[in-house]
C-alpha cells in the first residue's frame, strides 16, 4: 500500500507541463561545447519543478553532471558500470543525475534537448580532479531518491495555513536523509565534495587580515547555488544568440505572426505600436 501511494505520488509530481512553442536554448552549441565535469542547470516543467523553483527562488529546479562519452572515462571499472547503466551506444554523450521516481541513473545529454538549460563550469578544475568527481558520480549510480523529499514537495503544494505545523516541509532543512539515498544536487555537491572544490562555502572571518572557508553540507546544496557560485563560470547559448545581431534592426522584428490575448499584455506586435510608443515619449 506504501509503495502504490508513493508511486502514485511521484506521477503526480513528475506531470509535466507542455513545452514553449519556441525554444530557449541553442542546444547543438550547448553539446559541441559542454566539457566533462561541467554542471547542467535544467528550468524543469513538473509540479516538483514548480515547487524547488519556489522555495529557492530560482529559474532552476534540477541539475545533472556531465560525464562525456564512454571512452572519455579513464577508469575502465567504471566505464564498465556506466555501460550497464546506459547500454547505448559508445559515442553517446552522457550525463548523471539524481531524479524523483528514478534515482540516481545516467541518461543521454539528447533527453534535455528541448529543455531552457545553462552550464556552469567548475572553474580552474584540473583534469584529474575532474576525473575523480565523475568516478565519485559514477559509483553512486543505482542510489535511490531521498523518499523523504518526495512527500515534502507534494506537502508544498496545499496551502501552508491549513497544514498542521508537524506536516509542514522539511524540505532543504538541515536533517540530512539517509546514506543511501539522495537527491540531484546533493549527488552533485558530494562529488565536488570529494575534491575539495567549493561551491558556496561559510566564509568565516577569523581576524581582521584573514577568513576561514567552510564547506557547506551537500544535503543543502540546491541547483541554483551552482548559478550563484563565484567558482563555476556561467555559460549561456541562448536559442537566439544576440552576439551574432550586435544590430538590432538584423533582429526578425518583421513577420506575419500574431501574439494570444495573453501575450499582447506584454509585447509588441507591428511596427505601428512601437511608433506609436516612440511618439509618446518624444
Amino acid at each position: 500500500m506504501i509503495n502504490w501511494i508513493r508511486t502514485a505520488v511521484v506521477n503526480w509530481l513528475m506531470h509535466r507541463k507542455p513545452l514553449p512553442d519556441a525554444p530557449l536554448s541553442d542546444f547543438e552549441r550547448i553539446r559541441h561545447e559542454i566539457k566533462a565535469c561541467d554542471v547542467l542547470l535544467i528550468e524543469g516543467r513538473s509540479r516538483a519543478s514548480e515547487v524547488i523553483k519556489l522555495v529557492t527562488q530560482s529559474s532552476w529546479s534540477h541539475a545533472a553532471l556531465y560525464i562525456g562519452r564512454l571512452h572519455d572515462i579513464e577508469n575502465p571499472q567504471l566505464r564498465e558500470r556506466v555501460a550497464r547503466h546506459y547500454p547505448g551506444t559508445a559515442d553517446t554523450q552522457l550525463i548523471i543525475e539524481s531524479e524523483l521516481g528514478m534515482g540516481t541513473v545516467v541518461r543521454a545529454l539528447t533527453e534535455y534537448k528541448h529543455e531552457h538549460i545553462r552550464i556552469c563550469r567548475p572553474r580552474g578544475l584540473a583534469y584529474n580532479d575532474s576525473q575523480k568527481a565523475i568516478n565519485y558520480a559514477i559509483g553512486r549510480l543505482g542510489t535511490t531518491y531521498d523518499v523523504r523529499q518526495i512527500f515534502d514537495l507534494a506537502r508544498f503544494l496545499f496551502p501552508w495555513a491549513i497544514m498542521p505545523r508537524r506536516w509542514r516541509s522539511s524540505l532543504f532543512s538541515a536533517h540530512p536523509g539517509k546514506s543511501t539515498q539522495t537527491v540531484c544536487s546533493t549527488m552533485i555537491a558530494e562529488a565536488f565534495g570529494s575534491i575539495q572544490f567549493p561551491i558556496l562555502p561559510l566564509v568565516k572571518r577569523v581576524d581582521a587580515d584573514r577568513v576561514q572557508l567552510f564547506l557547506r553540507n551537500p544535503k543543502l546544496c540546491t541547483p541554483n547555488h551552482f548559478d550563484y557560485s563565484p567558482y563555476f563560470d556561467i555559460i549561456k547559448y541562448p536559442f537566439l544568440d544576440f552576439q551574432l545581431h550586435a544590430d538590432q534592426r538584423l533582429l526578425p522584428w518583421q513577420g506575419s505572426a500574431r501574439l494570444s490575448a495573453e501575450e499582447k499584455g506584454m509585447y509588441m506586435n507591428s511596427n505601428v505600436e512601437m511608433k506609436t510608443l516612440h511618439d509618446d515619449v518624444q
